[in-house]
């Protein structure tokens, strides 16, 4: 199964300690060139730059064939769903509200990190409370309605 990926759901895979989460349900995980650029920003957090800096056997960067045109998203989120498009991913990584809406307009299948969570907790992959409990310490936000739907599913 090929996912693309956003900025975000790496980032916080990495900053809570699972991203290798990724190759045990993915075969792949590719990426554009933006979201490198993303994650190599000034601010980000040394373990994340660290993982990109030496970016594993199981992620591609893709470069990007035909961009989409999307004036309210950026630049990583607007590569992340034209490389999807491109390559026919089976699904894509993004948690940002609007980019979710319009990957699922292009015909995506879209999940973010709490989708992986889940999916990774269903396998046995991962202690579900315990990830959520740090990607709460994190500045990752999500309704809390949400986050407890997918703890729910898991006690």
């Amino acid at each position: 199964m090929i996912a693309v990926s956003d900025t975000s759901p790496l980032n916080y895979l990495a900053l809570i300690g699972e991203i290798e989460i990724l190759p045990r349900i993915f075969t792949r995980v590719l990426i554009p060139p933006a979201v490198i650029s993303e994650l190599n920003h000034a601010r980000t957090p040394p373990v994340v730059a660290a993982w990109t800096a030496n970016l594993p056997s199981w992620v591609d960067v893709v470069p990007l064939g035909q961009a989409i045109e999307e004036a309210a998203l950026g630049r990583g989120e607007t590569e992340a769903i034209a490389v999807a498009l491109q390559v026919c991913a089976d699904v894509m990584l993004i948690d940002e509200r609007k980019a979710s809406v319009v990957a699922r307009n292009h015909g995506l299948i879209v999940t973010g990190i709490l989708g992986v969570l889940d999916i990774a907790a269903e396998r046995g992959y991962v202690d579900l409370k315990a990830a959520v409990a740090r990607l709460l310490q994190t500045n990752f936000r999500a309704a809390p309605a949400v986050i407890e739907e997918v703890l729910i599913r898991h006690r």
